[in-house]
């Protein structure tokens, strides 16, 4: 079983930084996909960033480039989302998720594996 859990959300003011990290469980060693995505309240789940299972690629929603950075640490099994510059817009639940390594990092049908959520809201 792989089971995404994120942590480190919360409350922030505008400009401000917040750093999400998001542990993988999972059984066996094998490389995944890893991404962040954001669902506000009445709209779809939208994806903020993804990363190749190595690493060396990764993705950006035009929202959030030059403002957040996504990373990860495969012998920690953790990916971590940097977001800087926080705007009361990038308020909303954030999942982390992960998918088959062979599975396109960009692409939200690229997820087969969600974690719970954490809320991050952005307000002075």
């Amino acid at each position: 079983q792989v089971q995404p859990v994120e942590s480190g959300g919360g409350l922030v003011e505008p400009g401000g930084s917040l750093r999400l990290s998001c542990g993988l469980s999972r059984r066996t060693f094998r490389p995944y996909i890893m991404g962040w995505f954001r669902q506000t309240p009445g709209k779809e789940r939208d994806i903020v960033s993804g990363i190749s299972w190595n690493g060396d690629k990764t993705y950006y929603a035009d929202s959030v480039k030059g403002r957040f950075t996504i990373s990860r640490d495969n012998v920690k099994n953790t990916v971590y989302l940097q977001m800087n510059s926080l705007k009361p817009e990038d308020t909303g639940i954030y999942y982390c998720a992960a998918g088959n390594y062979r599975n396109d990092y960009e692409k939200p049908e690229g997820y087969d594996y969600w974690g719970q959520g954490t809320q991050v809201t952005v307000s002075s």
